[in-house]
């Protein structure tokens, strides 16, 4: 990372930016806390001043980290979950290869053949996926549409074959526990600090 250009003209040393920001968006930490535990280290932080790193980094620090992520390999698994922020009900879809490697996810608040289009559109265009060979779901009738669709688009082979063979999906269901455990430990956030906490559960800010 450039730190650099990233942190140009900042008061405050990049690992110290770099830390503050990882622990707002990983742990069921409060501003406020944040800065009471800077001030136990010597550092006296204005609240304001967190959640600008926040805003600021954030969204930076994930997109230049995902360049460096492993590829996956060509055996995809699919599936959808859903989880409520803020009290609204929604539904994340994510793919895995056969290593449980995360390719991506995707939020939505429907659950239907559009969303899952874009969610596959959106993991097929991830840096780090290797072109699907086979695609495994579990049965959801939205998928079989939304690749079809897709085939027809020449973004997936038609050669690549859905399979729906619920045993191959386990791994990605039994992941999906995380995800509910995380939101329990983070409360109802906002979904823009819901998609950090999804991006550090599975890996891909790791």
């Amino acid at each position: 990372m450039e730190q650099e250009n990233i942190f140009k003209w900042k008061h405050y040393q990049p690992d110290i930016i770099l830390l503050t920001v990882r622990w707002y968006l990983r742990y069921n930490l409060s501003l406020r806390d944040l800065v009471e535990m800077m001030e136990e280290r010597g550092l006296f932080l204005a609240h304001t001043t967190i959640m600008r790193w926040v805003h600021q980094y954030g969204p930076e620090l994930n997109e230049r980290i995902r360049k460096h992520l492993k590829s996956t390999n060509d055996s995809w698994r699919v599936d959808e979950t859903y989880i409520k922020i803020k009290g609204e009900k929604m539904y994340l879809y994510r793919a895995i290869d056969s290593e449980g490697n995360t390719i991506d996810f995707y939020l939505s608040c429907k659950r239907d053949a559009k969303a899952a289009k874009r969610f596959l559109k959106k993991a097929l265009a991830s840096c780090h996926a290797t072109r699907p060979r086979s695609i495994t779901a579990d049965g959801d009738k939205a998928y079989p549409v939304a690749i079809r669709e897709l085939k027809k688009e020449k973004c997936i082979p038609h050669s690549t074959p859905l399979r729906v063979k619920k045993y191959l999906n386990n791994i990605i269901e039994q992941d999906h526990r995380f995800i509910k455990k995380g939101q329990t430990l983070q409360g109802e956030k906002s979904v823009q600090k819901q998609v950090y906490l999804i991006h550090e559960i599975f890996g891909l800010t790791a």
